[in-house]
């Protein structure tokens, strides 16, 4: 499981880097023909992270409820996010996968329940396919911030 951090960790280095280089008001611009825009799709990542392996290991996340909500999988951006809001997803970037890290390897997961995932139709069943998937997910939310940016730039 080393890699699959090492990949979270590199992605989300990349999305840190995307934050960096944009401007607040690029970073929430929704472009014509999307329903969202970069910032959220950086901060549904991480919702995505926290409750595929955490909820669904019957344990607590390291985000406050509103954080879920406004982010979640069924959600769309509702407003423009602050630049300090920017600044706290900038660090549950690193500070919620270096949580989920440590717990791993602490053997804090112990039960997981069943999940169908919606973008593939595959079943995770414990928490290294749980990983995996997040894995796949934050690649599939950096091909449509990448398209998002052609958009905003163009």
């Amino acid at each position: 499981m080393d890699f699959i951090f090492q990949v979270l960790n590199n992605t989300r280095g990349i999305f840190n880097k995307i934050i960096e280089a944009n401007t607040l008001e690029d970073l929430n611009k929704v472009p014509k023909g999307f329903n969202n825009n970069i910032i959220w799709n950086i901060a549904h990542v991480i919702v995505s992270e926290q409750l595929l392996v955490y909820k669904l290991s019957g344990l607590g996340s390291m985000l406050s409820d509103d954080m879920i909500n406004n982010f979640r999988k069924g959600t769309k951006p509702n407003g423009n996010v602050s630049a300090e809001e920017v600044k706290d997803i900038q660090n549950l970037l690193f500070s919620t996968i270096k949580k989920t890290h440590e717990d791993y390897i602490k053997g804090v997961f112990k039960e997981y329940n069943a999940y169908t995932v919606s973008t593939t139709g595959n079943t995770l069943t414990n928490v290294e396919e749980a990983l995996q998937f997040t894995a796949i997910h934050e690649g599939l939310h950096y091909g449509y911030i990448l398209a998002l940016l052609k958009a905003i730039k163009n």
